[in-house]
């Protein structure tokens, strides 16, 4: 974990409600995608944990949906401005066990952490599946990003509007891959548990206090014990999940 000061260069719209910042600064804290970083609001107490879509030596991109007072005011900032941000958190995702073929399946403000999964995956030979879930088109971001990369790219929209109709789990039936890599709310997560035919890793959403692993108000029961979703994840492996029903 390393706190940095972070310089805004650009804060744009993807859709009515999901905006694009990209940030320069140090990154090197940063080893995983998966991971997130947590950041500082003026007004308010606790910081705001963003998951990461992409990063190099010295820029960051964050992608977030507006849902409340903290992120309309990262929705407000102007390039140039300055954010205090807690970089290197969580425990990201393992790229060694992805086998030849990974598929990857991000629903809603569960798509970002594919993205520079998927970015590396790639680089390292992989034939990569994404699959992005949303409930209408108008809400879809980033799949012309992922065709960029390479990746071979299944949109599904809850309403029929675009795509396949269905839900991020739908073309799963008909694909042929080695494991799987997902994040999303919790119940397509559990919809991802109970479709996949392989091992996978998925990474959880989760209210966080601190984000660090010291207050333990993300604690969450897994097969092995308990694990804090900021410290001990967000990432956790199919294996150890244990649904609450």
């Amino acid at each position: 974990m390393k706190q940095s000061i972070f310089t805004i260069v650009r804060n744009d719209a993807l859709t009515d409600c999901v905006y694009k910042m990209i940030l320069s600064g140090d990154t090197s804290a940063i080893t995983a995608p998966g991971q997130f970083v947590n950041i500082a609001l003026e007004g308010k107490f606790l910081r705001r944990p963003i998951s990461v879509c992409d990063y190099d030596d010295t820029t960051l991109t964050i992608i977030y949906k507006v849902v409340g007072k903290g992120t309309a005011q990262m929705k407000a900032m102007e390039p140039g401005e300055k954010l205090d941000i807690l970089t290197g958190l969580g425990n990201g995702y393992d790229l060694s066990v992805s086998g030849d073929k990974p598929v990857l399946l991000g629903g809603g403000v569960g798509v970002p952490p594919m993205y520079n999964l998927a970015k590396k995956l790639t680089a390292m030979g992989k034939k990569v599946t994404v699959i992005l879930g949303f409930n209408t088109k108008s809400e879809i971001f980033y799949e012309d990003e992922f065709r960029a990369l390479g990746c071979d790219v299944i949109v599904a929209t809850a309403d029929g509007s675009y795509g396949v109709k269905g839900f991020a789990t739908t073309p799963l039936a008909d694909l042929d891959y080695t494991y799987f890599y997902t994040c999303g709310p919790e119940p397509m997560l559990k919809a991802v548990y109970k479709a996949t035919a392989t091992s996978g890793q998925m990474s959880f959403e989760e209210r966080m206090g601190c984000g660090f692993g010291a207050c333990m108000g993300c604690s969450c029961k897994t097969l092995t014990g308990y694990k804090r979703i900021c410290k001990d994840g967000p990432v956790m492996r199919k294996e150890e999940i244990l649904w609450n029903s």
